[in-house]
């Protein structure tokens, strides 16, 4: 089961706005990205479901965690039907999110109590979205979208808290540009984690970029 309730979750996502999206097939480097990710000020983590296996090493992933990171919020990613949202929910995943808008997964989120980010590439998919409770909807992929559709969601929609994926980068530029647009919080994946410094183990650069970033954020949001 969820370690944290959403309400917990969502004030997370709410005070640093930005979830880290990562995975690997190697237990032991999905753990020291998220712990590098989490002594950068990271809060909000997730992992996806992306390869063969990707549940044990998620299960072995929120164990440690449970022990090492013990506020992060850590949820599961790539999730496109409601078998596999509810697998995850019993292996403790704390937050939902998907590439697409499943009603399915919103109903099983739901009475679990489990928030469900799905991704949306309309403003009437956004619209159904909300419609089946979801709290903050997943513009996908971000950068074939871009920040003119925010812009675009949030004057007849203002209401609407977005999380952008997909092309985002840690840099002023790009960041500045969501956030402006109107933008919620963001999901951060290859440009936060390049595969060279994975490969070299190079813990302490994803930790300074963290906390880099978050710095950058932190500009563009109310306190």
């Amino acid at each position: 089961m969820s370690r944290l309730d959403s309400f917990a979750v969502y004030d997370r996502i709410k005070h640093t706005r930005m979830i880290p999206v990562f995975y690997n097939a190697d237990p032991d480097t999905a753990c020291r990205v998220v712990r590098a990710c989490y002594d950068g000020g990271v809060r909000v983590f997730e992992f996806t479901n992306r390869g063969d296996f990707a549940d044990e090493v998620f299960t072995v992933l929120r164990k440690y965690t449970a022990e090492e990171c013990p506020g992060l919020a850590l949820g599961i990613g790539s999730v496109v039907d409601a078998p596999t949202a509810s697998a995850y929910i019993q292996h403790g995943a704390d937050f939902i999110v998907g590439p697409l808008f499943n009603p399915e997964v919103a109903r099983v989120c739901n009475r679990r109590g489990i928030p469900y980010s799905p991704g949306c590439g309309t403003v009437s998919e956004i619209g159904y979205a909300q419609e089946a409770g979801c709290s903050i909807c997943k513009v996908f992929p971000g950068d074939v979208l871009g920040p003119k559709f925010v812009k675009g969601i949030m004057a007849p929609m203002p209401w609407s808290r977005i999380m952008v994926t997909g092309g985002v980068e840690p840099t002023e530029d790009n960041l500045s540009a969501w956030f402006k647009a109107g933008a919620y919080c963001v999901g951060m994946g290859s440009k936060l984690f390049p595969k060279e410094r994975i490969e070299a183990c190079d813990w302490q650069y994803i930790t300074d970029k963290c906390r880099e970033t978050l710095d950058i954020i932190s500009k563009y949001i109310a306190p």
